[in-house]
Protein backbone atom coordinates (compact mmCIF):
# COMPACT_ATOMS: atom_id res chain seq x y z
CA UNK A 1 0.00 0.00 0.00
CA UNK A 2 1.30 3.24 -0.76
CA UNK A 3 -0.06 6.62 1.02
CA UNK A 4 0.11 9.81 -0.98
CA UNK A 5 -0.78 12.87 0.65
CA UNK A 6 -1.69 16.43 -1.50
CA UNK A 7 -0.44 18.46 0.72
CA UNK A 8 -2.67 21.97 1.86
CA UNK A 9 -6.37 21.65 0.64
CA UNK A 10 -9.82 23.48 1.68
CA UNK A 11 -8.82 27.21 3.50
CA UNK A 12 -5.44 25.82 3.22
CA UNK A 13 -4.26 26.79 -0.11
CA UNK A 14 -0.28 26.79 0.59
CA UNK A 15 1.79 28.50 -2.01
CA UNK A 16 0.21 30.81 -4.86
CA UNK A 17 1.54 31.89 -7.40
CA UNK A 18 1.86 35.24 -9.80
CA UNK A 19 -0.63 33.99 -11.58
CA UNK A 20 -3.16 32.74 -9.02
CA UNK A 21 -1.81 28.84 -9.70
CA UNK A 22 -2.52 27.07 -6.23
CA UNK A 23 -0.25 24.58 -4.01
CA UNK A 24 -3.31 22.94 -3.23
CA UNK A 25 -4.50 22.37 -6.60
CA UNK A 26 -1.23 21.39 -7.97
CA UNK A 27 -0.38 18.64 -5.50
CA UNK A 28 -4.05 16.80 -5.69
CA UNK A 29 -3.37 16.66 -9.39
CA UNK A 30 -0.04 15.48 -9.01
CA UNK A 31 -1.45 13.19 -6.29
CA UNK A 32 -3.82 11.57 -8.69
CA UNK A 33 -1.38 11.23 -11.65
CA UNK A 34 0.95 9.73 -9.67
CA UNK A 35 -1.22 6.89 -8.47
CA UNK A 36 -2.94 6.17 -11.73
CA UNK A 37 0.64 5.89 -12.78
CA UNK A 38 1.13 3.43 -9.83
CA UNK A 39 -2.17 1.72 -9.90
CA UNK A 40 -1.70 0.52 -13.44
CA UNK A 41 1.23 -1.33 -12.26
CA UNK A 42 -0.49 -2.69 -9.95
CA UNK A 43 0.12 -0.85 -6.38
CA UNK A 44 -2.92 -0.04 -3.97
CA UNK A 45 -2.80 3.65 -3.89
CA UNK A 46 -4.66 5.53 -1.08
CA UNK A 47 -5.06 9.69 -0.98
CA UNK A 48 -5.05 11.27 1.95
CA UNK A 49 -7.82 13.55 0.28
CA UNK A 50 -9.20 13.09 -2.90
CA UNK A 51 -10.91 16.83 -3.50
CA UNK A 52 -10.31 20.40 -1.94
CA UNK A 53 -10.49 19.79 1.39
CA UNK A 54 -8.63 20.43 4.63
CA UNK A 55 -7.48 17.72 6.66
CA UNK A 56 -5.68 18.00 9.47
CA UNK A 57 -1.74 17.37 9.58
CA UNK A 58 -1.64 14.41 12.36
CA UNK A 59 -4.58 12.67 9.94
CA UNK A 60 -2.51 12.02 7.11
CA UNK A 61 0.27 10.30 8.63
CA UNK A 62 -1.99 8.19 10.91
CA UNK A 63 -3.80 6.87 7.41
CA UNK A 64 -0.79 5.59 6.32
CA UNK A 65 -0.27 4.08 9.79
CA UNK A 66 -4.03 3.01 10.13
CA UNK A 67 -3.48 1.39 6.36
CA UNK A 68 -0.61 -0.25 7.28
CA UNK A 69 1.10 1.32 4.52
CA UNK A 70 4.85 0.52 2.88
CA UNK A 71 5.35 4.22 3.05
CA UNK A 72 4.05 7.63 3.11
CA UNK A 73 4.93 10.60 0.36
CA UNK A 74 3.62 14.15 1.22
CA UNK A 75 3.86 16.26 -2.41
CA UNK A 76 4.36 20.15 -1.57
CA UNK A 77 5.34 22.84 -4.27
CA UNK A 78 8.25 25.66 -2.67
CA UNK A 79 8.04 29.14 -2.89
CA UNK A 80 10.36 32.26 -1.82
CA UNK A 81 9.48 35.85 -0.83
CA UNK A 82 11.29 38.95 -2.15
CA UNK A 83 13.63 39.16 -4.43
CA UNK A 84 14.45 35.75 -4.25
CA UNK A 85 11.50 34.79 -5.87
CA UNK A 86 12.93 35.07 -9.75
CA UNK A 87 15.57 33.38 -8.65
CA UNK A 88 14.82 30.38 -5.86
CA UNK A 89 13.87 27.34 -8.14
CA UNK A 90 14.13 23.70 -8.13
CA UNK A 91 13.99 20.40 -6.44
CA UNK A 92 13.62 19.83 -2.79
CA UNK A 93 12.91 16.44 -1.14
CA UNK A 94 12.69 15.62 2.93
CA UNK A 95 12.97 12.84 5.48
CA UNK A 96 12.09 14.03 9.28
CA UNK A 97 14.64 14.84 11.91
CA UNK A 98 14.58 16.72 15.01
CA UNK A 99 16.87 19.31 13.64
CA UNK A 100 16.92 21.03 10.08
CA UNK A 101 19.30 20.64 7.77
CA UNK A 102 20.42 24.31 7.00
CA UNK A 103 18.27 27.98 7.34
CA UNK A 104 16.33 26.47 3.92
CA UNK A 105 14.73 23.52 5.47
CA UNK A 106 14.14 25.19 9.04
CA UNK A 107 12.05 28.19 7.07
CA UNK A 108 10.43 25.26 4.96
CA UNK A 109 9.55 23.43 8.23
CA UNK A 110 8.06 26.65 9.54
CA UNK A 111 5.74 26.94 6.85
CA UNK A 112 4.69 23.82 6.11
CA UNK A 113 4.18 23.20 10.37
CA UNK A 114 1.98 26.58 10.37
CA UNK A 115 -0.34 24.76 8.12
CA UNK A 116 -2.50 23.16 11.04
CA UNK A 117 -6.28 23.52 11.60
CA UNK A 118 -8.33 24.82 14.44
CA UNK A 119 -8.80 21.75 16.87
CA UNK A 120 -5.32 20.50 15.98
CA UNK A 121 -2.63 20.06 18.95
CA UNK A 122 -0.24 23.59 19.26
CA UNK A 123 3.03 22.35 17.59
CA UNK A 124 6.09 23.45 20.42
CA UNK A 125 8.70 25.07 17.34
CA UNK A 126 11.62 24.26 19.73
CA UNK A 127 10.66 20.68 20.04
CA UNK A 128 7.82 19.74 16.99
CA UNK A 129 8.67 16.26 17.01
CA UNK A 130 8.64 15.88 20.89
CA UNK A 131 7.89 11.96 21.45
CA UNK A 132 7.97 10.36 18.02
CA UNK A 133 11.31 10.24 17.29
CA UNK A 134 11.75 8.50 20.49
CA UNK A 135 9.69 5.86 20.08
CA UNK A 136 10.57 5.61 16.35
CA UNK A 137 13.06 2.78 15.43
CA UNK A 138 16.05 5.29 14.33
CA UNK A 139 17.94 2.07 13.01
CA UNK A 140 14.58 1.07 10.50
CA UNK A 141 12.06 3.96 9.93
CA UNK A 142 14.10 6.62 9.43
CA UNK A 143 16.87 4.58 7.77
CA UNK A 144 14.18 3.87 5.31
CA UNK A 145 12.80 7.22 5.06
CA UNK A 146 16.52 8.48 4.01
CA UNK A 147 16.31 5.96 1.81
CA UNK A 148 13.48 6.52 0.27
CA UNK A 149 13.95 10.51 0.16
CA UNK A 150 17.21 10.05 -2.23
CA UNK A 151 14.73 7.69 -4.05
CA UNK A 152 12.70 10.05 -5.30
CA UNK A 153 14.88 13.39 -4.86
CA UNK A 154 17.12 11.52 -7.51
CA UNK A 155 14.32 9.91 -10.08
CA UNK A 156 12.86 13.72 -10.14
CA UNK A 157 15.53 15.53 -10.73
CA UNK A 158 16.71 13.45 -13.58
CA UNK A 159 13.49 13.39 -15.25
CA UNK A 160 12.67 16.94 -15.23
CA UNK A 161 16.00 18.44 -15.39
CA UNK A 162 15.65 20.56 -12.61
CA UNK A 163 17.80 22.49 -10.09
CA UNK A 164 18.99 20.18 -7.65
CA UNK A 165 18.36 21.71 -4.19
CA UNK A 166 19.35 18.66 -1.76
CA UNK A 167 17.52 16.02 0.60
CA UNK A 168 17.52 17.54 3.44
CA UNK A 169 16.38 17.06 6.73
CA UNK A 170 13.66 18.97 9.03
CA UNK A 171 11.01 18.89 11.79
CA UNK A 172 7.91 18.29 9.32
CA UNK A 173 4.95 17.88 11.64
CA UNK A 174 2.98 15.97 8.49
CA UNK A 175 5.52 13.01 8.50
CA UNK A 176 6.04 13.24 12.52
CA UNK A 177 3.16 10.77 13.39
CA UNK A 178 4.48 8.20 10.65
CA UNK A 179 4.99 4.95 11.29
CA UNK A 180 6.31 3.89 8.08
CA UNK A 181 9.04 5.43 6.30
CA UNK A 182 8.01 8.60 4.86
CA UNK A 183 9.10 11.23 3.10
CA UNK A 184 7.79 15.23 1.63
CA UNK A 185 8.83 16.42 -2.29
CA UNK A 186 8.96 20.13 -2.68
CA UNK A 187 8.65 19.60 -6.60
CA UNK A 188 9.45 23.02 -7.43
CA UNK A 189 8.61 26.73 -6.90
CA UNK A 190 5.48 28.27 -7.56
CA UNK A 191 7.20 31.60 -6.97
CA UNK A 192 9.37 31.02 -9.37
CA UNK A 193 7.84 32.70 -13.17
CA UNK A 194 9.01 29.93 -15.65
CA UNK A 195 8.78 27.19 -12.68
CA UNK A 196 5.15 27.88 -12.06
CA UNK A 197 4.34 27.50 -15.75
CA UNK A 198 5.90 24.28 -16.23
CA UNK A 199 4.20 23.30 -12.87
CA UNK A 200 0.87 24.20 -14.71
CA UNK A 201 1.75 22.42 -17.50
CA UNK A 202 0.49 18.13 -18.01
CA UNK A 203 3.20 17.31 -19.52
CA UNK A 204 5.23 18.32 -17.47
CA UNK A 205 3.17 17.34 -14.21
CA UNK A 206 2.90 13.75 -16.07
CA UNK A 207 6.76 13.38 -16.04
CA UNK A 208 7.03 14.27 -12.52
CA UNK A 209 4.32 11.55 -11.90
CA UNK A 210 5.91 9.51 -13.50
CA UNK A 211 9.32 9.82 -11.61
CA UNK A 212 7.58 10.04 -8.43
CA UNK A 213 5.78 6.59 -8.77
CA UNK A 214 8.87 4.94 -10.58
CA UNK A 215 10.94 5.98 -7.68
CA UNK A 216 8.41 4.28 -5.24
CA UNK A 217 8.89 1.01 -7.32
CA UNK A 218 12.31 1.14 -7.13
CA UNK A 219 12.42 1.73 -3.44
CA UNK A 220 9.54 -1.39 -3.16
CA UNK A 221 11.88 -3.80 -5.52
CA UNK A 222 14.44 -2.94 -3.29
CA UNK A 223 13.15 -3.43 -0.35
CA UNK A 224 11.78 -6.67 -1.10
CA UNK A 225 15.30 -7.76 -2.58
CA UNK A 226 17.00 -6.91 0.89
CA UNK A 227 14.16 -8.59 2.53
Amino acid sequence: MVVLDPGHGGEKEGAISASGLREKDVTLALARRTAAVLRRHGARVLLTRTSDVAVPLARRAAMANAARADLFVSIHANAMPGPARSVARGIETYFLSADASDASATAVAARENADRLAGEPEIDPADPVSGILDDLDQTSTLAESARLAYALHDELVARTRAPDRGVKQAPLYVLAGARVPAALVEVGFLSHPVESAKLAAPSYADRIAGAIADAIEAWRARGATRG
